[in-house]
């Protein structure tokens, strides 16, 4: 069977984690796609052909001829289970538990913490960015953070013993902190930044220095 051929369709100025999540997938299980952009800023999501690619008019969505899939974690694991080790890297640790703890972690990281992402948004990532300190509450929700963090880690270089696509949505949820200079401790700042030095998740970040450097 042919290698399909994919179509990911991203954020133009390359800031969502969301996006990026996908982007690595594609990437480390090393198929092919194309790579479309969406201007959010323009509501060009909300235009009847986007709708007709993504249920929910949000970014990521993926295009397989006329498959269409939209939320970064539902794309992760279509292409897993579509396109399993051995053959392509595995983005999902194998054993059923540590895959669930896997996917329970993705699903916090984009439901909860509101006030980091929101007194820390990606722009600190991607672009440098800085911004006000933090308020009590996103201080909480950092503190809150931590601690998990290290009770997950425990010292590890990886969640789960191996990487996995919860490592990279870990660390970018880590980094929003540690790049804008704020109190994190060194171990989740050292565990963040080996992750960020990931080949795939370098490949978005020069995508979006590149944009940040065209943008007048």
């Amino acid at each position: 069977m042919n290698t399909p051929q994919f179509k990911l369709y991203v954020d133009a100025q390359f800031i969502s984690p969301y996006a990026m999540s996908a982007f690595v997938t594609l990437t480390e299980k090393d198929l092919p796609f194309e790579l479309l952009s969406i201007d959010l800023a323009s509501r060009q999501n909300q235009a009847p052909g986007y709708a007709s690619v993504s249920l929910t008019r949000r970014v990521p969505a993926l295009s397989e001829g006329d498959f269409h899939l939209a939320e970064s974690t539902a794309i992760s694991e279509y292409l897993e289970e579509r396109f399993p080790a051995p053959g392509h890297r595995a983005v999902y640790p194998a054993d059923v538990r540590l895959r669930a703890k896997a996917r329970e972690i993705q699903a916090w990281l984009r439901s909860d913490l509101l006030a980091v992402r929101q007194e820390r948004p990606t722009e600190v990532v991607f672009y440098g960015e800085g911004f006000a300190p933090l308020s009590a509450s996103a201080k909480a929700a950092a503190a809150k953070l931590t601690v998990a963090v290290q009770d997950l880690l425990d010292g590890k270089e990886h969640l789960f013993g191996q990487w996995c696509i919860a490592d990279t949505d870990l660390a970018l949820m880590l980094n929003r902190l540690a790049m804008h200079g704020d109190e994190l401790p060194p171990e989740l700042a050292r565990y963040a930044k080996a992750q960020w030095q990931r080949p795939s998740v370098q490949q978005w970040v020069r995508q979006a220095q590149a944009m940040k450097a065209a943008t007048p």
